[in-house]
């Protein structure tokens, strides 16, 4: 995405950080392709995730396509300030990582099939970068929200570095902790890529397939 050569590759500090805002981004109601609402409460029989993997408006696009997926947004998390802008997360200061809200039915699709995508869809080596995407909101993230999911994304690391280590890739960045919170990005990074079909998308995968149903 734009501004991607200025970006630090070192975490701010609190300190360094925006001071943000207390109102939160406005976004449309209902998501652009599955016509679900982006923001909850949602329905009793879903469950949350969310991902950090380059570019946030291909990686939405990866798990909107998924069956059993409700509904997705981007935005993000895992940083200091309250609520920040685009260009302040493009600043370097935030903190904050580029990620996908994931909604899904855990009787349709399970949280090990979303972490195939999120394995397969990028490349979890290259510390804060993607690609030619290069700063701290372009980071690996998985974000889990309970014991189970940290555990089915510990096990599917550990799988996937076994997969990657024997086709040649070094060793994965990617972090893995207690879901932050989430802040909506603004309406028009929201399905970008449904609203702009030519538009950019910089994730590109290893290649490594990612097994499922490792323990």
């Amino acid at each position: 995405m734009l501004f991607s050569t200025s970006k630090k590759l070192r975490m701010p500090t609190p300190d360094q950080a925006p001071p943000g805002r207390a109102l939160e981004m406005p976004v449309p109601e209902r998501h652009f392709v599955l016509d679900a609402p982006l923001k909850g409460p949602f329905p009793g029989d879903t469950e949350q995730a969310i991902y950090g993997l380059g570019c946030f408006w291909g990686a939405e696009r990866k798990f909107w396509e998924a069956p059993g997926v409700y509904t997705t947004a981007v935005g993000y998390a895992g940083g200091y300030t309250p609520n920040p802008t685009y260009q302040e997360v493009c600043s370097g200061l935030t903190g904050h990582n580029e990620v996908v809200l994931v909604v899904y039915r855990p009787s349709e699709i399970g949280y090990d099939q979303l972490l195939k995508i999120f394995w397969e869809s990028h490349d979890p080596t290259q510390g804060m970068r993607q690609g030619n995407d290069t700063g701290t909101q372009y980071r690996s993230g998985v974000y889990y929200f309970d014991d189970s999911q940290h555990q089915l994304a510990i096990a599917s690391r550990d799988a996937y570095q076994r997969a990657i280590g024997g086709a040649g890739y070094g060793d994965i960045t990617t972090e893995i902790v207690l879901a932050p919170p989430f802040y909506y990005a603004e309406d028009y990074h929201q399905q970008y890529l449904a609203k702009n079909p030519g538009g950019y998308c910089g994730l590109g995968g290893t290649g490594v397939g990612c097994p499922t149903g490792v323990t």
